[in-house]
């Protein structure tokens, strides 16, 4: 019999209900976003953010079930991300979970925000499973992990510093992008020249960490001396190579990951993996490291509950369950 999973997410500015049938198949995925709402301040604003889960995760839960066509009785299990996140925003989806476990005696699982992510290549690609390499890349999020199982991950790699995401948006305001910053970003570099300005791809020694604020300071550098002599930042072009170099790091480090497990399966998740130059550099390199590759659907790159409730299946179906005591983790690492 297929197990249904009723996922919910609220870790940012996206209030996402969810329901998937044995981890795979997307019955509904509903969100409903707030970024055009906080482009307005440049960033998502925390407390804002807040109120609007609020509002939005009631209805948000009735269009999702009333979309898959079920009743609560037929769920088995309600699968909601508990970190990382902002906390407040987690909380809304938290106790929404919560509550609903409580009045129709479900079982309850909390799901990191980033295992969702990874979860996303099993909604993109239904033969996709372990063992394979993951390089997860969002705003607050730059990793390689070494995913043995689906609940079993181990830390190839991380970031010292800036994550990649927050390295693009940081950038994108400062040439006067704005809010969301990767992606737009992204489509200015459309039309520019990855090679029109000369950025810095910094390497730790004896180790395949990242470190993305040499990058930035670097660009920020760049910005400020062309402005004080009068003259004009080409927009795409500094877009397009400014994206370039932190594409190529990622996946210089990727590269050396593969060779380092013997690995030959690749992907990407986090928000970052819709970056058409991330998208294309990984292309890429499964071609030249003979890798198979999967890489997530537009649909489930951002934050949404299609790819929380298929994580927490399979914690489901590993028999993980939490109480009506569990938290808001808002600096929750896999694995925990």
């Amino acid at each position: 019999m297929a197990v249904l999973t009723l996922g919910i997410e609220s870790s940012c500015d996206e209030t996402a209900c969810a329901v998937i049938e044995d981890g795979r198949i997307v019955r509904a995925s509903m969100i409903a976003s707030q970024a055009d709402y906080h482009s307005q301040y440049g960033g998502v604003v925390p407390e804002l953010a807040s109120r609007m889960h609020v509002e939005a995760i009631v209805p948000c839960l009735s269009e999702a079930m009333e979309k898959a066509g079920i009743s609560y009785d037929e769920i088995d299990a309600v699968c909601v991300t508990k970190g990382p996140g902002l906390v407040g925003a987690l909380l809304v989806g938290v106790s929404a979970a919560k509550a609903l476990c409580e009045v129709k005696g479900l079982p309850l699982v909390g799901v990191n925000h980033m295992a969702g992510h990874i979860a996303a290549n099993y909604l993109s690609d239904s033969s996709w499973e372990p063992p394979f390499l993951c390089l997860v890349v969002s705003g607050g999020h730059s990793e390689i992990l070494l995913v043995k199982d689906y609940a079993d991950m181990e830390y190839i790699c991380s970031t010292r510093d800036d994550a990649a995401g927050e390295a693009f948006d940081k950038i994108a305001r400062v040439i006067g992008l704005g809010y969301p910053g990767g992606p737009k970003m992204d489509k200015e570099s459309q039309s520019g020249n990855p090679h029109a300005y000369s950025f810095p791809t910094p390497k730790i020694a004896d180790s395949l960490d990242f470190s993305f604020s040499g990058i930035k300071t670097a660009a920020l550098n760049t910005i400020n001396q062309i402005r004080q002599q009068g003259g004009e930042i080409n927009v795409p072009d500094f877009a397009a190579s400014y994206q370039d170099a932190i594409c190529s790091v990622l996946i210089d480090r990727l590269d050396q990951a593969i060779k380092l497990t013997g690995m030959k399966k690749i992907c990407l998740a986090g928000g970052v993996s819709a970056n058409s130059c991330l998208r294309k550099k990984i292309t890429e390199l499964a071609d030249k490291r003979k890798c198979s590759i999967c890489i997530p659907k537009m649909a489930y790159c951002t934050d949404n509950a299609a790819m929380i409730a298929s994580a927490g299946y399979y914690d489901f179906r590993k028999g993980i369950r939490d109480g009506m005591d569990m938290n808001a983790y808002p600096s929750l690492e896999l694995g925990v």
